[in-house]
């Protein structure tokens, strides 16, 4: 599938999934083994449960029916986003400013391919974060793979 269709159905499915009071974190569609997984994610104020994940993927599912916009076979899931969430869009980096993040690169820039730190200020062509030292890092955002909130647990620091 194409990351076009998948960001038309990520549109078409983000009005539908707030309207039942939840925020739609990401989407995805990967293959594994042998089958096609069609996974959302969700959020809302204080988590997900499986009954909120029922509710999101028995809409989703006659949605999908209805308008059959994917061509093979796949397993529709819907889950929380997780403790370590992805951040994708603009919305994500907005929302989580000031929290830990790692931040994967498609090739080295400045000497690394992988950084942590505090997130910062995201622009259409850059990503800043503060890393340990306190520098702020101001990371090209075509060059970054993946985003991702960092847990720390407390006893760590």
């Amino acid at each position: 599938m194409s990351i076009k269709l998948l960001d038309q159905i990520l549109e078409a499915a983000e009005p539908r999934v707030e309207a039942l009071g939840y925020d739609l974190a990401d989407l995805e569609f990967v293959k594994e083994g042998a089958n096609w997984y069609l996974r959302f994610f969700i959020d809302k104020e204080g988590g997900v449960d499986l009954d909120d994940c029922q509710k999101v993927s028995d809409m989703l599912s006659d949605w999908l029916d209805e308008t059959d916009p994917i061509p093979q076979a796949y397993f529709l899931e819907v889950s929380s986003p997780g403790i370590e969430r992805v951040l994708r869009r603009d919305k994500d980096f907005l929302r989580f400013a000031g929290s830990a993040v790692a931040v994967r690169l498609f090739g080295p820039w400045q000497g690394h391919k992988q950084y942590e730190g505090i997130l910062g200020e995201a622009t259409a062509t850059d990503l800043s974060i503060t890393d340990g030292q306190g520098q702020i890092l101001k990371i090209p955002r075509d060059m970054i793979s993946r985003v991702n909130l960092v847990w720390k647990d407390i006893k760590e620091g």
